[in-house]
C-alpha cells in the first residue's frame, strides 16, 4: 500500500521545498512541449469550429472525451508557472512529471478526436501528476492538498481522478523501458529546438511554503508512438 500523507493545518505549516531553488530540467522541457501542443491544438480547434459553423453543424462533433477537464476559460497561470507550482509544493519527484506526460499522451492516443487545449491542460496536468505520484512516490500528499495547489476543489479533483482512470482503462503502469523511451522523446524535442537538455532520471525527495491560492475554475499530439509495456 502507498502511504498517503495528509495535510494538517494545526500540526504542520507549509515549508519551502528543498529543491525549489533549482527547477528540474524536465519541467522546462515538458513546458515547451506542452505549450507548442496546446498552441497548435487551439488553432486547430478554432479552425474546425469555424468550418463546422459554416456548414451549420454543431461543434459538438468535436471529441467530448476530455470535457470533464474543460474550464469556462483558460486560467491566467501559464503552463511553465503551473508546473513549477506543482513541483514546488507537492513534493513530487521529477519522474512524476514524465509519467504524468505518459498518461496525457495515452489519453490522446486512446481518444484521438479529443484535443489537449488551453481549456483543459491545467486540469489534465494536476490530475495526471497526482496519479503518477501515487504510483511512484512512497509518500505523497492527499487529493485535498493537490486540489489546493492545483486551484480546483477537492470534490472536482476526486471526479477528475476517476475520469482519468476510466479514460485510461486504469492503464497507469509505466515500465522502466517506457519511461526511458519518453525521456528520450522529450529530450529529442528540445534538440529539434536547438537546446540540448537531459531529463533527470532519478526520483529525488523534495518539501513546502505558504501557498498562494490560485484557481483554474474559470478555466495532434507532439508525442511518440505508443509502445506496449
Amino acid at each position: 500500500m502507498l502511504t498517503t500523507v495528509g495535510y494538517n493545518h494545526q500540526s504542520r505549516q507549509l515549508e519551502p521545498s528543498l529543491a525549489e531553488t533549482s527547477t528540474p530540467r524536465v519541467l522546462t522541457i515538458l513546458s515547451s512541449v506542452l505549450e507548442k501542443l496546446v498552441a497548435r491544438n487551439d488553432r486547430l480547434r478554432a479552425c474546425l469550429s469555424q468550418q463546422l459553423d459554416e456548414l451549420s453543424l454543431s461543434s459538438a462533433r468535436l471529441g467530448k472525451s476530455f470535457n470533464a477537464f474543460h474550464g469556462v476559460r483558460a486560467p491566467n497561470i501559464s503552463i511553465p508557472k503551473y508546473l513549477e507550482r506543482l513541483y514546488k509544493y507537492t513534493d513530487c519527484s521529477p519522474s512524476c512529471f514524465v509519467v504524468g506526460y505518459v498518461y496525457i499522451d495515452r489519453l490522446v492516443h486512446r481518444h484521438p478526436d479529443s484535443l489537449v487545449i488551453s481549456l483543459n491542460v491545467h486540469r489534465l496536468l494536476v490530475t495526471s501528476v497526482m496519479v503518477a505520484s501515487k504510483m511512484l512516490d512512497d509518500e505523497h500528499y492527499n487529493n485535498a492538498f493537490f486540489a489546493r495547489i492545483g486551484g480546483v476543489s477537492n470534490a472536482e479533483l476526486n471526479r477528475l481522478e476517476l475520469e482519468l482512470l476510466f479514460l485510461l482503462d486504469f492503464g497507469v503502469g509505466v515500465s522502466s523501458r517506457v519511461f526511458e523511451f519518453y525521456c528520450l522523446h522529450l529530450e529529442r524535442e528540445m534538440m529539434f529546438n536547438g537546446v540540448g537538455q537531459k531529463i533527470e532520471r532519478a526520483i529525488i525527495p523534495s518539501a513546502l511554503d505558504d501557498v498562494t491560492e490560485i484557481s483554474v475554475d474559470d478555466t495532434q499530439s507532439s508525442s511518440p508512438p505508443q509502445i506496449v509495456d
